[in-house]
């Protein structure tokens, strides 16, 4: 097939192209220049990436193309980042990017461009339009993945998702790709590892305000929109034991804390889901397995009209956060988190 791979100038994307190119098919590398701006004391990585993702292209011998997506970028991804925080809410850009870029516009324009199929370097598996977890559970990526749709899932090639991280390196390594040694990139999708305090501050104006326990003021915080449920590190309040983010109010710029690990706002005994999204249909009402954080513990819960009811109340979810509904390996979908309960 002709096969259009989004190139991050990864690893993992380059170990797909040559795992594609192996397999026969037509492969055209595509760069999705998404992001480029720097921040004091940051500087983008894009420039390093596109240049990786060039070499291994010219490695394996395959077509090299650029999708200017920069524009969309900033509209769908760290705008809705922006505003989520702005609103007191915990979003996960990685999901949204997901959806929206790479397989929303990336998708779109490569299928426009004569795709038959696209591919990525997820840790993820796919069968017939439908989405399940990969062979290595460590690295396992369909968390991110549950906002894309079958019709797309149909077309999209995972072929790392029957490698472990360690056979990807492997034969990235016998093969001598450009990209074998290049350490695994972290931090906000495309943005790269700045700290996300620091990206915030150069789009939203915050000013210090109270941290209160028991109704006590107990410390000074640098914004409210900062802070998330269950949240310990980053509050520099001295002496005794830990305290753990249990609240806030954006309006009144205040952070409520509590040193009670069973406190009750630190608890869920469920979750009311906004936003929902199936990959195929919409789930009935049942026992299914639900992460809410990236290779977080899988727990079993009861879903009926939109609320999961966990069978053991979990710890610290905060609105905004997804929750991912599982029915064995498959990925059913799930939807972000408006309320605990």
């Amino acid at each position: 097939m002709r096969v259009f791979l989004g190139m991050s100038g990864g690893v993992d994307s380059s170990v797909s192209a040559y795992l594609l190119k192996q397999q026969g098919h037509e492969v055209i590398g595509i760069y999705m220049k998404n992001w480029t701006k720097s921040l004091p004391g940051f500087e983008c990585p894009w420039r390093d990436d596109l240049l990786d993702a060039k070499r291994v292209a010219v490695q394996l011998g395959i077509d090299f193309r650029i999708y200017d997506f920069q524009k969309e970028y900033k509209k769908k991804v760290v705008d809705y980042l922006i505003d989520s925080y702005k609103s007191g809410l915990t979003p996960n850009p990685d999901i949204m990017c997901n959806q929206d870029i790479k397989f929303g516009l990336f998708a779109d324009t490569a299928f426009s461009d004569g795709a038959e199929a696209i591919a990525t370097g997820h840790y993820a598996r796919t069968k017939d339009g439908r989405l399940y977890t990969a062979k290595d559970k460590t690295k396992d990526q369909t968390y991110f993945l549950y906002r894309v749709g079958g019709d797309v899932l149909s077309r999209t090639l995972f072929h790392l998702g029957d490698y472990t991280k360690e056979e990807v390196r492997q034969i990235a390594e016998k093969q001598k790709l450009a990209t074998a040694s290049k350490s695994e990139s972290m931090g906000i999708c495309f943005v790269g590892k700045v700290d996300i305090k620091e990206f915030l501050k150069q789009y939203i104006k915050t000013k210090p305000g109270k941290i209160i326990s028991n109704g006590k003021e107990v410390g000074k915080h640098e914004g409210a929109i900062f802070y998330t449920i269950g949240q310990r590190q980053g509050l520099d309040i001295g002496g005794g034991l830990p305290y753990y983010v249990c609240g806030k109010d954006v309006g009144k710029n205040e952070v409520y804390v509590t040193r009670d690990i069973d406190h009750k706002d630190l608890w869920a005994e469920g979750v009311k889901l906004t936003s929902t999204h199936w990959i195929n249909t919409k789930p009935n009402s049942g026992e299914y397995l639900v992460r809410s954080r990236h290779l977080g513990k899988l727990v079993k819960a009861n879903y009926s009209n939109n609320t999961l009811k966990f069978k053991t109340p979990l710890r610290a979810l905060a609105p905004g956060q997804s929750a991912v509904m599982y029915r064995g390996d498959e990925v059913v979908g799930g939807g972000i988190i408006s309320q605990a309960i």
